[in-house]
């Protein structure tokens, strides 16, 4: 199947042959009919497919008619974060080459006065995160009420950036005759649920089951030690292994460990940036061009990296922390091994780490290899019930280690411990009460008296003759005489 068969405008076939592609990925093979349609379509494919393009080319063809108005967006597309948002602003730039359409990137980081003049001129496209449109929305700066075409892009990851109440609050704004086009990576309950209240009598296209990695990305685990040295130590051995690393991306689960492990990637002389939500607009889209033309070998992220760039040359990806939630994984293994391209992820494993690994070999249903090394054995409940932490024995070694030092403890009196103390038999045949009562009896008289003065009752020492009421001293006042005023 060609780009011509699915319907394009001869402008979009043209920005499209000029682009390089010929033949349309199963998403946009499925995805752009149905959108040149007016149909509502739920997307779901795993990242890397050319999900962006199979609404953002329907999109154009449709936009060729009409002309925008102030204020008054004709297409509204939600994206989770501003590299996302960016993104698509390019494949719009790329695509609508021969079209007159206007676009407007309303995104965090970036000056109000500049969104608002091209809002103010008008914008056939609007591409926002749900954040700054709400804040611009109520500015009063914008008005909803012109969207024809709503796009929902990268919902799972909208879910888990918790921005589905701002979700549901734009999606009232927006006339209820639009067109619905809503776009996943997986479909956890709810994201289906949002679906089902969003569209109306949508067509499902699904290429990939939810939750599955792709096929060209060879995946293995990594044995790493739980201190953070050794384990940076152990990221260096793993990438120092490899000898076909083009680009590379290391994910970290927390913005503090990407600056660290950042700094320590640069004092050992490698070519490493830097990206996390906490940077400026500025930085973030320096350090992303910087990756993309090969300035930059290694960029250590966090999860804002996982989603829908699109950098084709990536070779690797190296989890140096397994991610908490198990989609993550499957997104981020997703930036290598894109259209068709070889991909190699390594994922370092603590003995922390394994209830996180088990959820992801339980979503993704894969059998993931250890490289070089043994498997980290998960933490076993003790007979108590108290976990404990210990890794595999090494045979005969570790046997022979136990049995002298079990021997050497032999030798030694054993210490006893104060509850041992208290359940120990007594060494001799003297009840344990009548030895409590003869210790009582021992106790020395001087320590008896000093403690009863502490308490204010010295006997022995007053002999009984502490004085009552005022003794011997009477105050002059009651020695006075009174008249009788009878």
């Amino acid at each position: 199947m060609t780009f011509k068969e699915l319907g394009l405008s001869e402008k979009v076939l043209k920005a499209v042959t000029a682009a390089g592609y010929t033949e349309p990925t199963p998403i946009q093979a499925q995805a752009i009919p149905e959108v040149l349609a007016r149909r509502d379509v739920m997307g779901i494919a795993q990242t890397g497919t050319g999900k962006t393009a199979a609404f953002t080319l329907p999109m154009i063809s449709l936009s060729e008619k009409g002309r925008a108005r102030a204020r008054m967006p004709r297409t509204l597309i939600l994206e989770p974060t501003r590299e996302l948002a960016a993104q698509v602003e390019e494949n719009f730039e790329k695509y609508a080459v021969n079209h007159k359409l206007s676009v407007a990137l309303l995104i965090g980081g970036v000056s109000f006065e500049d969104q608002m003049r091209k809002l103010d001129r008008g914008a056939d496209v609007l591409i926002a995160t749900p954040g700054r449109l709400l804040d611009l929305f109520e500015r009063g700066r914008i008005l909803m009420t012109g969207v024809e075409i709503l796009v929902i892009d990268e919902a799972d990851r909208m879910l888990d950036m918790g921005f589905i109440p701002d979700i549901e609050r734009i999606v009232k704004m927006v006339p209820f005759t639009r067109q619905t086009l809503f776009f996943s990576a997986t479909m956890p309950p709810e994201i289906e649920r949002l679906a089902d209240q969003f569209l109306q009598n949508p067509v499902q296209v699904q290429v990939a089951a939810a939750a599955t990695t792709a096929k060209t990305v060879e995946q293995k685990l990594v044995k790493a030690p739980k201190k953070d040295q050794d384990k940076r130590a152990k990221l260096r051995d793993v990438i120092d292994s490899q000898d076909n690393i083009s680009n590379a991306i290391i994910f970290c689960n927390r913005k503090k460990d990407v600056a660290t492990l950042h700094r320590s990637l640069m004092k050992r002389n490698y070519s490493v940036g830097s990206l996390h939500g906490d940077m400026d607009q500025t930085s973030r889209m320096k350090t992303l061009a910087g990756f993309r033309d090969n300035e930059i070998k290694f960029l250590v992220a966090s999860d804002v990296a996982a989603r829908g760039l699109d950098i084709p040359d990536v070779s690797h990806v190296f989890n140096f922390d397994v991610p908490i939630h198990a989609e993550d994984y499957v997104h981020r293994i997703g930036r290598c091994g894109r259209a068709g391209r070889d991909g190699w992820a390594f994922s370092l494993v603590t003995p922390a780490d394994d209830r996180y690994l088990d959820a992801i070999l339980k979503l993704t249903g894969d059998d993931l290899e250890w490289f070089n090394g043994e498997p980290v054995e998960a933490d076993k409940p003790d007979t108590d019930g108290k976990p404990t932490r210990q890794r595999r024995a090494s045979s005969a070694k570790s046997a022979d280690k136990t049995e002298d030092k079990s021997a050497s403890q032999a030798e030694k009196k054993p210490r006893r411990t104060r509850s041992s103390r208290k359940h120990e038999e007594p060494q001799d045949a003297v009840p344990q009460v009548e030895k409590t009562t003869a210790k009582k009896a021992e106790k020395p008289a001087e320590e008896k008296r000093r403690n009863n003065r502490k308490r204010g009752r010295d006997e022995d020492q007053d002999n009984g003759k502490t004085p009552k009421g005022m003794g011997d001293h009477m105050p002059a006042f009651l020695m006075q005489s009174t008249r009788d005023k009878g």
